[in-house]
């Protein structure tokens, strides 16, 4: 199939993109979502806004937290020295979303825009508390991740708004992070996913994040299962007990890659994996 006929409109400034995106239009980064989506005409937008060539690429630590622009590449970002440093758990979590030539194209702030629960980008932003910057007719907001996605495909941006930057408070340099996915082939979208960043202080743990992708219609911060770590030695009784809890908050439905009762128990398995890489450091 072909795209349903749109307007495009080539944005000079972001400024540029809010006017145009106000009357239903829809903005166009790398492509990697948004293209195949208008040739299944999954999308008919009147205008397709194009801000590809804004400059909004910026990598850089920003006092206590990593900034990067919304039209950073993903292999941009995956790659830079700056990443890796400052919060490892995102750089080797975007290794895993989709193909080179997947993340050559696409942009973080086009990933997290898209919100695809299944999407890696999303869960380890909101495991990290994120907050993302958002520039609208009426000026900038910002929106912490926790907010952000309200369901699937569907954000906290309003109409004519644009996601223009994203900032990831550094963790401390004593955290340890996991990371477990399942999917059908490297490189596929993940069936679940799951996202552990822990801090061990004395033997026991003092912070634990956790964030599940794949398990519902957004992605899943297991609060309880945090709650559970914090202050207690991570025995592998511990470690089961926070999988199970995190397992307990997914909402997951049946679809054709994988049925609920699945994602569900693959959420406690991979949970549980990725706590220990986490805690084994």
């Amino acid at each position: 199939m072909k795209a349903a006929p749109f307007d495009y409109v080539r944005a000079s400034s972001a400024e540029a993109a809010v006017e145009a995106l106000r009357g239903g239009g829809v903005a166009l980064a790398g492509g990697q979502s948004l293209i195949p989506l208008l040739n299944a005409r999954s999308r008919r937008p009147r205008v397709v806004v194009d801000v590809s060539r804004l400059p909004l690429t910026r990598i850089e630590q920003d006092g206590p937290a990593l900034a990067l622009g919304a039209l950073t590449r993903l292999r941009a970002a995956e790659t830079s020295p700056v990443v890796r440093r400052t919060v490892p758990l995102l750089a080797e979590a975007l290794t895993h979303v989709g193909h080179v030539s997947v993340r050559n194209r696409g942009t973080v702030g086009g990933s997290v825009a898209h919100a695809d629960p299944a999407a890696e980008l999303p869960a380890v932003l909101l495991a990290l508390d994120a907050v993302f910057s958002v520039l609208g007719p009426d000026g900038t907001r910002v929106v912490a991740a926790r907010d952000f996605f309200l369901g699937r495909h569907r954000t906290a941006l309003a109409a004519g708004e644009l996601l223009t930057g994203i900032r990831v408070p550094l963790p401390p340099s004593t955290a340890r992070h996991g990371l477990a996915e399942l999917s059908r082939r490297p490189d596929d979208l993940a069936i679940t996913a799951v996202f552990t960043s822990v801090v061990l202080a004395d033997g026991v743990v003092a912070d634990a994040r956790i964030a599940v992708a794949g398990a519902g219609p957004t992605p899943i911060r297991a609060g309880a299962a945090e709650n559970l770590l914090r202050g207690r030695a991570p025995t592998p009784d511990v470690l089961a007990a926070a999988a199970d809890a995190a397992a307990a908050a997914t909402d997951p439905v049946d679809d054709v890659h994988a049925p609920a009762a699945y994602r569900r128990d693959m959420a406690a398995v991979l949970t549980r994996r990725a706590l220990r890489e986490a805690v084994a450091g």
